[in-house]
């Protein structure tokens, strides 16, 4: 039997490490334990169907610290149900954004009367191998990683993949476009390698035409910084 959590304390937290990546009126909560499935609400529970363990322990962590950021904006006990297209339906007054890699996850929400969509993303650097570069980078890209000291390669190869999953994240809910690793090209106008919490900025080009063009102009600008073992990446479109 399912948990109310009005009986449990929620462990998700509010994260002043990745609350920087955006404006201010966002907020973004994190939880560095395993989601815990006793502390879905039942409704929320249901949408998880025959789904292995992994991945129920991951939704439940993106649905704790969704819980944790609507609190943000008085919004309580709100169950954070399935869209058909896989999206999570948000309460009509907010936009947001989930995030989880290994031993990490994040949600961010902002208000809908100001932005139109949110894209976040958390990566462990060095998880994206050598042999998958040349998948994920374009050429113009790859040659600006191998420009960099070695020691940074991985670092800056994390940030491309993370930027492009960041911004994919952003235009789905506003487009339902599909986008590939190579729709996109990311520039990081302050590289600074893997400095601590360092907050800098990347760009992101389109290679063609895609729907997104309707909603925003670009290049679209987005945030980024290294906490260890992450790579973490925001974009936003205002409304």
């Amino acid at each position: 039997m399912m948990i109310q959590s009005l009986n449990i304390r929620n462990p998700a937290q509010f994260s002043k490490v990745l609350m920087p990546l955006f404006p201010s009126e966002v907020r973004v909560a994190e939880l560095r334990l395993a989601g815990d499935t006793a502390l879905l609400m039942p409704t929320e529970a249901l949408c998880l169907g025959e789904s292995v363990d992994k991945r129920r322990q991951e939704f439940a962590a993106g649905r704790l610290c969704a819980r944790c950021a609507m609190d943000a904006f008085e919004i309580h006990e709100f169950p954070l149900l399935v869209a058909p297209d896989r999206q999570p339906q948000w309460p009509p007054t907010l936009v947001g954004s989930i995030t989880h890699t290994q031993g990490l996850c994040a949600a961010a929400l902002g208000p809908r009367h100001s932005l139109a969509a949110i894209g976040m993303d958390c990566e462990v650097v060095g998880h994206v191998k050598p042999e998958l570069w040349n998948t994920i980078c374009l050429r113009q890209e790859l040659l600006w990683v191998h420009s960099l000291p070695f020691a940074e390669q991985e670092a800056a190869v994390s940030l491309i993949f993370s930027a492009k999953e960041a911004f994919y994240k952003c235009q789905f809910p506003l487009t339902t476009e599909w986008l590939d690793f190579d729709d996109l090209y990311i520039v990081a106008s302050q590289w600074r390698g893997m400095q601590e919490q360092a907050l800098a900025e990347f760009s992101v080009n389109l290679t063609r035409r895609r729907k997104i063009e309707k909603y925003t102009n670009f290049p679209v600008m987005g945030r980024y910084l290294f906490h260890d073992p992450f790579i973490a990446t925001g974009v936003v479109l205002p409304s």
